[in-house]
């Protein structure tokens, strides 16, 4: 009797995108950008990644289930970007979230990604208005207390100890030890432009001190005085 070649389960395919526009508008997609970057830049070295407009899959095995945050960020997983992000594969959920909300994504945000990530376990969800749309104040979080979302009324964000502000349509945050604002891109630029600047300008100072004990010393050779004898001679004592 011959026996019936076993088949091979179909690989299961998870997208990396959907050709979907990464944001609603240029203010929101610069926006997630800056977040995105800022918040890299503040945990590089540590054993994070921050990823913006993945993929994220919490179901194995069925791939339409998934979820697109604006900017997640992953602790205790190896650094680096992902094309998607599979949480059965990495062993970690998101430990918070921002969502760069409009009007047009209100519903969806309000409800079914903040029920969707208070049932993954996400820590924060921070929904970020920048054009004051619905949300007054631009800003409103929500951290996870037991197995429900309560609003975040101090401005912290506890898993990556910083402050969140807004700062006209972007979100600005700053260091709790410190206090001091992680800078953007741009300020980043100005702040390297300036130190640069300060470090020409030392050394131009430097270099035109050096030019005077130089002039100096030629005038005490002019008048039969060696200067560098005489502080040989001080050395000495």
């Amino acid at each position: 009797m011959a026996i019936a070649p076993t088949t091979q389960p179909a690989q299961i395919f998870y997208p990396s995108s959907d050709g979907e526009p990464v944001a609603e508008t240029y203010i929101h997609f610069y926006a997630l950008l800056v977040t995105l970057e800022v918040l890299r830049q503040y945990l590089e070295g540590r054993q994070a990644t921050v990823l913006g407009n993945q993929f994220l899959y919490y179901a194995q095995g069925f791939p339409k289930l998934r979820v697109a945050p604006d900017v997640m960020v992953i602790f205790d997983v190896a650094p680096g970007g992902r094309d998607n992000y599979k949480t059965w594969e990495e062993g970690q959920v998101p430990f918070v979230i921002f969502e760069m909300t409009s009007k047009g994504t209100q519903n969806q945000d309000q409800h079914f990604k903040k029920t969707l990530y208070e049932q993954l376990g996400v820590q924060e969800y921070w929904l970020f208005d920048p054009k004051g749309e619905w949300i007054k104040q631009q800003l409103q979080g929500y951290r996870l207390r037991g197995e429900q979302y309560e609003p975040i009324t101090d401005g912290r964000s506890e898993p990556l100890q910083l402050r969140v502000e807004v700062d006209g349509q972007l979100l600005a945050f700053y260091r709790e030890d410190t206090g001091k604002k992680l800078l953007i891109p741009g300020e980043l630029a100005e702040a390297l432009q300036a130190e640069t600047l300060a470090r020409q300008q030392a050394e131009e100072r430097a270099e035109q001190a050096a030019l005077q004990v130089e002039q100096l010393k030629q005038r005490l050779r002019s008048v039969g005085i060696d200067p560098d004898a005489d502080l040989d001679a001080e050395s000495a004592l």
